[in-house]
């Protein structure tokens, strides 16, 4: 059988065997008809069912468009480029990619195709870790990029209990957050559901019937090893500088990182400290917080695991539950918003704007220029927002 045929034979079985459980926002959010779109995200977050799925929904059995994953043993001998014109030549006309990063050379062959084979879209997927604009000269100008997330809380429930809510923005949560919540409490109660997320609800993975922590734990230090390493050209002896600076920040997540005594701790300078939680963070197993306008290569002035799945399997002994709630609305909110670290008896400043403070218990005392996120309450009142509201925003 040719190589060709042999890939179509792969892609048919796939997409007949996809099922995403759920429909993910992002496949609405994407303008499909760019010719090339990158589509980021960390590992588990379910990159390649979003893929099938999109080639199952759009184009069924027909072989105008293909997946592959550049991990095949095909791409040692035959370059992308001869692959993507063949596949054109015989009337293929979207071309679904797979682990591109671990091809050689990767962004200048999608350039070719970009620029030498008009009839067909690419779509490709990647690491967080991966700069497809700001380093890349040869796609910044052509690729449109868009980031996959792990689950929002409002996928989760919809997944969970067949209802369908719509997601909102935060102005129209903040306007309307009574109605939506009575609206959304008289089909179900969040409250079934929202410890589970929390738990295991972030990562599409929980659904297969294997140990979800293991899985997890092999998921995060695929990240470091593969992600990490292989994209940002580190050595493989720092990866135990990395691993051991993930700890020392998990064991006091949410805090305000120490760089001099970080990089006493891992015996290294305080400038590869601040480099390599930024790679954690691009990794998506961090969410760092500045100061205002500031940014890398500034200290961050806190620091939150990337969301609370991460919390429960590597900080249980330390979990409580106002970590928790900060670490769901800070990893929420940063879809789409600016969040930066409040001032005194504020935890979160949104865009500039909007301060919030995240409790567990109703505050005593009550300032009408702070929203409290609340997270034992189903409905709210004014400036007082149930926390799992925020699940909704995409």
């Amino acid at each position: 059988m040719l190589p060709m045929e042999l890939f179509h034979k792969t892609h048919e079985y796939l997409v007949e065997h996809v099922k995403s459980p759920v429909e993910r926002g992002l496949m609405r959010e994407i303008d499909w008809s760019h010719r090339l779109i990158g589509i980021k995200g960390s590992r588990g977050v379910g990159k390649t069912t979003f893929l099938l799925q999109y080639a199952k929904d759009k184009f069924g059995t027909s072989r105008e468009c293909l997946y592959i994953n550049l991990n095949h043993l095909c791409f040692t001998d035959k370059t992308l480029a001869q692959f993507a014109k063949e596949f054109a030549e015989q009337g293929g006309r979207t071309l679904l990619i797979d682990q591109v990063f671990k091809y050689p050379k990767w962004s200048e062959e999608l350039r070719y195709c970009y620029d030498n084979i008009p009839q067909l879209n690419i779509v490709f997927t990647g690491s967080s870790v991966m700069r497809l604009k700001e380093d890349n000269p040869y796609l910044c100008d052509v690729v449109h990029s868009y980031n996959l997330r792990g689950f929002s809380f409002r996928e989760y429930l919809n997944l969970m209990t067949s209802v369908d809510i719509p997601s909102c923005t935060l102005k129209e949560l903040l306007a309307n957050h009574k109605q939506i919540a009575t609206d959304i409490v008289t089909k179900i109660n969040p409250f079934d559901y929202f410890d589970g997320y929390l738990r295991h609800g972030f990562y599409p993975f929980f659904l297969e019937k294997r140990n979800f922590s293991e899985n997890l734990l092999k998921t995060m230090n695929m990240m470091m090893e593969v992600d990490i390493l292989l994209i940002k050209q580190i050595e493989p002896a720092y990866l135990t500088k990395i691993r051991k600076l993930l700890y020392l920040l998990v064991k006091d997540a949410p805090c305000a990182p120490n760089v001099s005594k970080l990089s006493k701790e891992i015996q290294t300078s305080r400038a590869t400290v601040v480099n390599y939680i930024k790679y954690l963070s691009d990794a998506r197993l961090l969410n760092v917080l500045y100061d205002g306008e500031e940014s890398f290569p500034k200290k961050p002035t806190k620091v939150y695991m990337h969301n609370p799945n991460l919390m429960q399997v590597v900080g249980e002994e330390n979990i409580n539950a106002q970590s928790l709630a900060e670490t769901f609305f800070c990893n929420t909110l940063f879809k789409d918003h600016s969040v930066n670290k409040g001032e005194k008896g504020v935890h979160f400043v949104i865009d500039g704007e909007y301060k919030f403070k995240i409790g567990v218990s109703k505050p005593k005392k009550m300032d009408n220029n702070i929203i409290y996120a609340e997270d034992n309450i189903l409905i709210g009142e004014e400036n007082v927002v149930p926390l799992w509201l925020f699940g909704l925003l995409y």
